[in-house]
């Protein structure tokens, strides 16, 4: 038996199949972010960090008495190597028993609605990671790293197209190749559905600038341009999203979705986050 305990909850082999098949879909739909940086792993729930490959000096050891060495005249050098923690992330959900029996004897629309949402919870929040970053455990995030945003141009939706034509150009002026992607918040992405410039959609207008993907990122503040070129930024997991066993009673068996992950911000340069105005 694994660290999940899956064994130990009352839930069946068709059970177990429909809840991973709801998971795969919403996290099919909602991981943005790591459609667009490098993927490493998994590596295994034991992975507990990766090297960066830098190091910091300490205190030498030497300078303290050690304990039956003799370490007069010797001198050490002590260095820590820098590494970036995996950071467990979890979000707990709950499901009728009622509703997974009817779900074996055959319903079709058995309530599967908290799956998804906890699967939905902690893809917004490694978007978020990715994008804004974690302080908490030493992750720089794409938005907050880089080194300046580009220029607001002014109010109204209409104006987007120029605002990603001059992230393009801080990006070429940085010798940062291409392809070029744009993230969208989700508020960003509909909204520029929804409007049009000399009666032609914007959305239309911002994807011909552009020579990779143009992605509705959930869980992303406003918007960021930035190269798929490779190795600028890494997303690493140690375990990729498994489901998990909590609990039961009665009525309710309590599950959990999760995974271990950092990301490495290795080149800021390479992304431009995006500002614009609201339309008055």
């Amino acid at each position: 038996m694994d660290h999940l305990f899956r064994d130990l909850a009352p839930v069946s082999s068709a059970g177990w199949n429909k809840i991973e098949t709801e998971v795969k879909q919403t996290l099919t739909t909602m991981l943005s972010g790591r459609k667009l940086v490098d993927f490493k792993g998994p590596l295994g729930w034991k992975a507990a960090c990766v090297g960066t490959g830098g190091s910091d000096a300490v205190i030498s050891p030497t300078q303290n008495r050690v304990e039956g060495v003799s370490v007069e005249g010797v001198s050490v050098e002590a260095r820590i190597r820098r590494v970036l923690p995996m950071v467990e992330l979890r979000v707990p959900f709950e499901l009728s028993r009622c509703q997974l029996a009817e779900f074996d004897r055959g319903a079709r629309d058995a309530d599967f609605d908290p799956v998804m949402a906890a699967a939905r919870k902690i893809a917004i929040v490694e978007n978020h990671l990715i994008f804004s970053g974690y302080a908490a455990a030493g992750i720089r995030g794409i938005c907050e790293a880089a080194p300046e945003p580009a220029a607001d141009p002014g109010p109204g939706l209409e104006n987007y197209p120029v605002l990603i034509a001059t992230a393009l150009t801080k990006l070429r002026d940085r010798g940062v190749d291409g392809p070029y992607a744009v993230a969208l918040s989700e508020k960003h992405y509909t909204d520029l559905s929804d409007a049009t410039k000399a009666g032609y959609p914007v959305l239309e207008h911002v994807r011909r600038l552009i020579d990779g993907p143009l992605i509705s990122t959930p869980g992303l503040d406003g918007a960021a341009v930035l190269s798929m070129r490779g190795g600028d930024f890494e997303l690493t997991t140690g375990q990729d999203f498994a489901i998990g066993y909590l609990s039961h009673d009665a009525e309710h068996v309590r599950l959990y979705i999760e995974e271990s992950v950092t990301f490495w911000n290795i080149m800021p340069d390479a992304a431009v986050p995006l500002s614009i105005q609201a339309a008055p």
